[in-house]
């Protein structure tokens, strides 16, 4: 029973650990992941991010310091997506945990971009929810098949991705660097758009990972793990559509 490594997050050592460690469970229980489980997992995550997004948001309107929401929740959002990635039988609680913390982040974001852009936010939402309702019609009605070419391409594009964000990050702290997909230039904006075409692609690796993990009879908490997962990959297109949306604004 082994899963290749597909999504860098549902992916790699942890469906495959899980794998090949989740038999016996399986046949002691008989509790083993389904889709539909996948999905109302996904839903209450979501239902928490926004409601926790919405705490954030109104604490910032009410004057309080969004910095401390931004970078709090999202430390204590990647040390959980880190701790489901070793440990995925803590899923079913460090999952609701980073939607929680994930929310305070979200929610202190965009409000910093809501109030440098009145109107950013819901367009932000609005093309998060189409690409994700467009990406699931694709994938459902198997116009676009995850093939392994279709997998190597898109993981091997989002680690290029994260990992020019982390060097630029970290060239910023020591030289005068001014990275490529900062500013507004016509090259900058051509990078949102890529990177936001990468985002997309990652959905349909999360969703042939939930039907997969599922085929595959994976324990009952890899419903929370992949939902995770899944989450995951929304806050960073919705992010990426607001940085998008915000150099074209700063352009007019």
């Amino acid at each position: 029973m082994n899963l290749k490594s597909k999504n860098p997050f549902l992916g790699s050592k942890a469906f495959n650990n899980t794998s090949r460690s989740a038999e016996a469970t399986v046949l002691d229980f008989e509790e083993t992941m389904t889709v539909d489980g996948a999905i109302n997992k996904s839903f209450i995550l979501l239902a928490t991010l926004l409601a926790s997004a919405c705490i954030s948001w109104w604490l910032t309107a009410s004057g309080y310091n969004p910095m401390i929401l931004i970078i709090g929740g999202g430390i204590i959002g990647l040390i959980l997506v880190l701790v489901a990635v070793f440990k995925p039988t803590t899923s079913p609680w460090v999952a609701p945990g980073y939607a929680l913390f994930e929310g305070l982040f979200i929610g202190g974001v965009s409000a910093l971009f809501e109030a440098m852009y009145p109107g950013i936010v819901i367009q932000a939402v609005s093309c998060t929810f189409v690409t994700f309702i467009v990406c699931f019609a694709l994938y459902k009605y198997k116009i676009v098949k995850v093939t392994e070419r279709f997998k190597s391409v898109v993981v091997a594009a989002t680690l290029a991705i994260f990992t020019y964000y982390i060097l630029s990050l970290v060239l910023s702290f020591f030289i005068d660097f001014k990275p490529m997909h900062q500013g507004n230039s016509l090259m900058s904006i051509g990078i949102s758009v890529f990177v936001i075409i990468i985002a997309a692609l990652n959905l349909f690796l999360d969703f042939d990972q939930i039907e997969e993990g599922a085929r595959k009879q994976m324990p009952k908490y890899m419903e929370w793990f992949s939902a995770m997962g899944l989450m995951i990959t929304l806050v960073w297109l919705y992010i990426e559509f607001l940085r998008l949306l915000s150099k074209l604004s700063s352009r007019d």
